[in-house]
């Protein structure tokens, strides 16, 4: 929903997502309004302008003069900026959640393009060695090291890293978003499949990973020295998630959705030089289910074009 200015006068413009309104047409009475989130999507905080010569009045006047979005339906689309409630009113900073592309050497990076490149069948992974930069194994995911590492914490130096993050601030659950036509996710190490939340109308299927409970996933950074060469976050530090992307049947068997969704010309060079591939691109959404904070992961599926 979202709040429309008309006249002076507020009006609460209130539509139901595609899930929402699934539930309310079973028409058996369940469908109950029990939780809510708030957003800021359409607000752009830099324009706020401490210097500004007319004066403080002035400050945020155009920060206040943005247009507010309409309500829209799309569940994929809403709400990528939610609003939270911290009730210590002295904080400084607050966490992040981010890429670590440092860990041990080229394991955790994404390729060269800004994406992490996933090979969809093992025909395509024989274009690459187990350990290359380049890409990552999406069919037989126990023969390549390589994952998505994300870390969450503080990215300051006021404060030291040996410091323990405030329990409010730590992010002990993960939301993990992404395609279930393209792939799922595993863990860092090959050896559990993540169990699936629930797949909504748009094929997007979502995860809830928790410390503790994932323990393959989701654990603590016990890092607590400034060690720039492993480390993303220069404060104190939280958790991290970590995971591989499986890449789908679909994908691994057919072109269809690379046809549709993709394309077929890109060049990549690999162990025979250069090849031909379809491509596929797509973002994996993480969104930390205490602070909201949201980090959205560039991911190129691409599987081998025959001559």
């Amino acid at each position: 929903m979202a709040f429309l200015d008309n006249s002076g006068d507020i009006i609460l413009d209130a539509v139901l997502t595609d899930t929402g309104r699934m539930r309310l047409a079973k028409g058996d009475g369940s469908f109950k309004i029990t939780q809510f989130a708030l957003g800021d999507d359409e607000i752009d905080y830099g324009l706020y302008d401490a210097n500004h010569t007319s004066g403080s009045a002035y400050y945020d006047l155009q920060v206040l003069q943005l247009p507010v979005l309409e309500a829209f339906t799309d569940n994929a689309a809403g709400l990528k900026s939610k609003l939270i409630t911290v009730s210590n009113n002295n904080l400084l900073y607050l966490p992040v959640i981010q890429l670590n592309e440092i860990w041990n050497g080229n394991q955790t990076a994404r390729h060269g393009d800004g994406v992490f490149m996933v090979a969809v069948d093992e025909t395509t992974e024989k274009k690459f060695l187990p350990g290359d930069h380049l890409v990552d194994y999406g069919e037989n995911l126990n023969q390549s090291a390589r994952y998505i590492r994300l870390d969450q914490g503080l990215d300051t130096t006021a404060f030291s890293p040996q410091m323990a993050l405030p329990a409010d601030l730590e992010e002990t659950q993960y939301i993990v978003e992404i395609d279930n036509r393209f792939g799922e996710i595993y863990s860092w190490d090959s050896h559990e499949r993540a169990s699936i939340s629930f797949i909504d109308d748009d094929n997007i299927a979502t995860y809830y990973l928790s410390l503790g409970a994932n323990n393959r996933f989701v654990m603590e950074n016990e890092v607590k020295l400034a060690d720039s060469a492993t480390q993303v976050c220069d404060g104190p530090r939280g958790t991290i998630l970590q995971f591989k992307i499986k890449s789908s049947l679909e994908l691994n068997d057919s072109t269809q959705l690379f046809t549709e969704l993709g394309g077929d010309n890109l060049t990549v060079t690999d162990i025979g030089g250069t090849s031909t591939y379809y491509f596929l691109d797509t973002f994996v959404k993480v969104q930390g289910a205490t602070t909201g904070y949201r980090a959205d992961i560039p991911v190129r599926f691409i599987k081998l074009k025959s001559d």
